[in-house]
């Protein structure tokens, strides 16, 4: 079995990478930053005594996508699992004074990039008619809060391309998985607030939030179901969040 795990060199991605690992999966990793890629690459290896692929490029460049997936040999192109992690979101203003520069980065990241992963993995899964596809998507796919406006959106659209995707997929018997989190501690609020870790940490103040391992577990409960079942779209919030914005907190 081979997983690809988009944006895997932290957070969520990471998590997904070592949890695959520990079943003995082998995997193929990407990222933007390749010391961190080769740096887990070794340590999975190692570690678990398995076969690891470390592709270094950037999901929002479609040549670089298309030159380093069009690279693998016949053996690497039997992906099994693909797990589109790959995103983030820069910035919290409201619309009127947003950056231009944000938003592109995560449209292009969480939308552009996406797809252009998926239509390089997807015909290689339609063609050996079996495969799963699994879109990290967030709470933000499903409830619109202040200050999240573009980010909000971008997951709405992973929310709407995993419905396709699914129906698009589905005459092939491969299954696609839309999963949503609350909030997660990982590095995903420090990249929101450009580095301000103070104002990171302040999001998680009060309660226990998920953990990349919780959510990666959850990807791996959703993966290893019996081939007649698919879960369509699963939302998983830490116990103290009931919405995007309804925290109880200490």
């Amino acid at each position: 079995m081979i997983v690809l795990v988009t944006g895997a060199t932290s957070g969520i991605g990471k998590a997904t990478a070592e949890a695959f690992a520990k079943l003995k999966y082998s995997l193929i990793i990407t990222g933007r930053r390749n010391d961190r890629l080769l740096r887990l690459k070794d340590m999975l290896e190692s570690k678990y005594d398995i076969d690891v692929m470390a592709l270094c490029f950037d999901v929002r460049n479609k040549d670089e996508v298309e030159a380093a997936l069009g690279s693998l040999d016949s053996k690497w192109q039997e992906i099994d699992i693909l797990i589109n992690n790959a995103g983030l979101a820069v910035g919290k203003e409201p619309l009127q004074e947003g950056s231009f520069d944000d938003w592109e980065r995560m449209i292009d990241t969480n939308i552009k990039g996406l797809l252009y992963v998926t239509r390089n993995v997807l015909p290689l899964m339609c063609k050996r008619k079996r495969g799963h596809i699994v879109n990290i998507c967030s709470i933000a796919g499903k409830e619109v809060y202040a200050g999240g406006g573009v980010y909000c959106a971008s997951k709405s659209a992973v929310n709407a391309l995993s419905q396709s995707i699914r129906i698009d997929a589905v005459p092939f018997g491969i299954k696609v998985t839309n999963i949503c989190p609350g909030a997660v501690e990982t590095e995903f609020s420090i990249v929101r607030f450009k580095g301000d870790e103070d104002k990171a940490a302040s999001t998680y103040k009060g309660f226990e939030p998920l953990t990349a391992e919780d959510v990666a577990s959850t990807i791996v409960y959703c993966t290893t179901l019996p081939p007649n079942v698919n879960i369509n779209d699963l939302v998983l919030m830490p116990t103290a969040q009931a919405t995007a914005t309804i925290f109880h907190k200490e």
